[in-house]
């Protein structure tokens, strides 16, 4: 999901304010306002970013661009140096509740860098389309494409060298934070439908999965200081992502909505789940982690003592820097 705000006392303002759009009908304060007439506003709450990198990261950043026409683009993490060959690649979706973010907001941006060189491998940070503009499932749709594009490059030999030549295709991992994770694990059910070949799926690194349900679990009623996603907020981008006429049980939001295609149907690659002890989304994730274990599909999970909600992105605290180099070791694990 989620949210990427810096005010962690989010809240959600209906029918306020109005201009020559009409009244505000729908806002996430400092985040995005939703007028009468459909017009979107997002402050630049986050600062949009260039690919620059202090020299001490050890990592090359450049754009690429995928999809002119819908203006999907990603953002390349390189390291410099390698003492082991070609690098996993892993394929980042960043969060705000398919409404906010950009893989060029300045907190991903640092955030990935400091990920490539500790993981030692090469991160793809997809710009896909937001909602309500595109409503789901248009971000997934923007992330299957991302795949495609990486597989006709690999085909036809072309694309950016600067990359490819350090890049192992047989070791490609889905990733993201939030609404990201979400992506991740949809693009991910979706992609054995689709040959990849000679992309390899090797897995799938969710952080903090937005999830959600019309059932209140205890953690979601418990809004937590260090988290920046309160229920408010979740509730609200729910309503602007998904199709007109459902609700939060509709699979995208809900993946264990009883009725819906289960996930021991799904040829779903291994798991890492990485949850957050004072996320208001903690008792979900945890359930998703014991359903796909119960399928029978391999997972793992860690839990991050004392931390909230995209702690990793916009945590400032000691302990939240502590918890970010323990989450990037366990990623580091998994991918090795």
């Amino acid at each position: 999901m989620g949210t990427i705000a810096a005010d962690p006392s989010l809240s959600l303002q209906i029918g306020r304010g109005s201009n020559q759009h009409g009244a505000v009908v729908e806002e996430i304060n400092g985040l995005i306002k939703v007028y009468k007439d459909e017009y979107v506003e997002r402050p630049p709450m986050v600062p949009h970013i260039s690919t620059a990198l202090p020299p001490e990261f050890g990592v090359i950043s450049k754009d690429v661009s995928i999809d002119k026409f819908t203006n999907i683009w990603a953002r390349f993490y390189v390291p410099k140096c390698s003492n082991s060959g070609r690098l996993p690649l892993v394929v980042y979706f960043h969060g705000g509740g398919f409404c906010v973010g950009s893989a060029a907001w300045s907190c991903y941006h640092e955030f990935l860098a400091r990920l490539a060189a500790h993981a030692s491998c090469i991160i793809m940070s997809i710009n896909y389309r937001l909602a309500p503009e595109n409503p789901l499932p248009a971000a997934y749709e923007d992330g299957l494409k991302a795949l495609l594009w990486l597989k006709q490059g690999a085909l036809n030999g072309s694309g950016e060298e600067w990359w490819q030549g350090m890049c192992n295709l047989s070791s490609v991992f889905l990733a993201g934070d939030s609404a990201g994770a979400n992506i991740a694990h949809n693009v991910a059910a979706r992609s054995i439908t689709n040959s990849l070949k000679p992309l390899i799926l090797k897995g799938t690194i969710l952080i903090q999965p937005f999830f959600g349900g019309e059932a209140r679990t205890d953690s979601e009623k418990v809004q937590s200081p260090q988290s920046a996603l309160s229920l408010a907020a979740s509730d609200t981008y729910w309503r602007l992502a998904l199709p007109g006429g459902t609700n939060r049980d509709h699979p995208w939001c809900n993946p264990l909505a009883k009725g819906w295609t289960k996930l021991g149907e799904m040829r779903l690659p291994p798991t890492l789940v990485c949850v957050s002890e004072m996320d208001i989304l903690k008792d979900r994730n945890l359930e998703f982690c014991a359903a796909l274990a119960k399928a029978g599909k391999r997972v793992e999970h860690v839990v991050c003592k004392g931390v909230g909600h995209a702690f990793q992105v916009l945590g400032k605290s000691p302990l939240s820097q502590s918890r970010t180099l323990e989450l990037m070791a366990h990623i580091k694990a998994f991918i090795s």
